[in-house]
């Protein structure tokens, strides 16, 4: 079978573990008989440079043509000072919202032998297999911002609105309960509830929605009770859904119980057109261009790209067993404490799939 793919290397250390994850993504092609035809296109900062905008029309074109989009990451300090709207940002932003992705999937899960680089004690880490399910399309990173300035006395006020409506409720939590249902039928609704009105909606919303899914269990939790419970008893969490800035942070959070931002993919789906995967880090410019970033968290990314988007979920599968391999032998970047290269974690992530470790 032959699957068009998008890659956007976007900014900093992102050409990097993209392209590992394409050279991942090749080997599965060749072990199970499938053509992947990659378009590599400016993203974010690199097509700023190059178009003057960080998402142009024909990109955006393109990604809606495809099968799935793979990304690195985008930003740096080199395009601080634009203005807002086009910062490399926004591109990540407008194409989230132009291809409809309103759920980011995030999964959870620590690697035992990684127990020592993560901070928590590895009896906390014993048991924990958590799913993120983080609106991505409403809430404040959407709303309606307001910036003015009292020249009389220099005093500067901004605004930022925090709005959702029901159906965008829906669909995200309806999602996280389908999830549930492949797991262990638990799904934890975090929200701000006790001060926020659009918590208090989605609190209601989201019992609606529960009731129709009569076997998964919902409890619902405070986003700084969650903050806490994410360290004090991960093992806890199923799968936990929640509105898109609360998901933003606790996701970041939830990163240290795998020991590093570089080891976590994640997967943003519409339901209906293309998905676009991506590792939850960011360009890291201080380390871009030396060849130690981890690839590991685009390479699962693309493992998710395989299975939400393209339904091969043994192709999956096999990327994740060559991850758990490459890491049990104690092949890991700098940022794991190790001393391996960007490129020799791609390479043996190759080799455990072709069957040639």
């Amino acid at each position: 079978m032959s699957f068009d793919i998008v890659v956007l290397p976007g900014d900093g250390i992102g050409p990097e573990v993209t392209a590992e994850a394409v050279r991942v993504l090749e080997a599965v092609g060749t072990r199970f008989g499938h053509a992947f035809r990659f378009d590599e296109r400016p993203f974010g900062g690199a097509s700023i440079d190059q178009h003057g905008v960080p998402l142009t029309d024909d990109t955006l074109a393109a990604c809606q043509g495809s099968k799935a989009v793979l990304l690195g990451a985008v930003g740096g300090p080199k395009w601080d000072k634009i203005e807002v709207a086009r910062r490399p940002e926004a591109g990540l932003l407008g194409i989230r919202k132009q291809l409809g992705l309103f759920a980011n999937l995030r999964p959870v899960r620590p690697h035992p032998a990684l127990a020592a680089a993560s901070p928590l004690r590895p009896e906390r880490l014993a048991g924990v297999d958590l799913m993120v399910v983080r609106e991505l399309t409403g809430g404040l990173y959407f709303g309606k911002p307001q910036f003015t300035r009292d020249e009389g006395n220099g005093v500067q006020h901004a605004v930022d609105t925090m709005e959702y409506t029901t159906p965008e409720i829906e669909r995200v939590v309806d999602l996280a309960f389908g999830l549930a249902k492949g797991r262990r039928n638990k799904v934890t609704s975090v929200d701000k509830a006790n001060v926020l009105e659009t918590s208090r909606l989605w609190r209601k919303t989201a019992v609606e929605v529960g009731a129709r899914h009569p076997g998964v269990t919902l409890e619902h939790v405070l986003v700084d009770t969650a903050a806490m419970r994410l360290v004090s008893s991960p093992a806890a969490f199923d799968v936990v859904v929640t509105e898109n800035m609360f998901g933003d942070i606790l996701t970041d959070e939830a990163a240290i119980l795998v020991g590093s931002l570089g080891m976590l993919p994640s997967a943003s789906l519409s339901g209906t057109g293309p998905g676009l995967y991506e590792p939850i880090h960011g360009s890291a410019p201080d380390i871009a261009g030396r060849g130690i970033a981890n690839p590991v968290g685009t390479i699962l990314s693309a493992a998710l790209l395989l299975r939400h988007s393209l339904g091969l979920e043994a192709e999956a599968g096999a990327i994740e067993a060559a991850v758990d391999a490459v890491i049990t032998e104690g092949v890991r970047t700098a940022d794991l404490g190790g001393k391996a290269a960007t490129r020799e974690v791609g390479e043996r992530v190759v080799r455990g799939i072709l069957g040639c470790a």
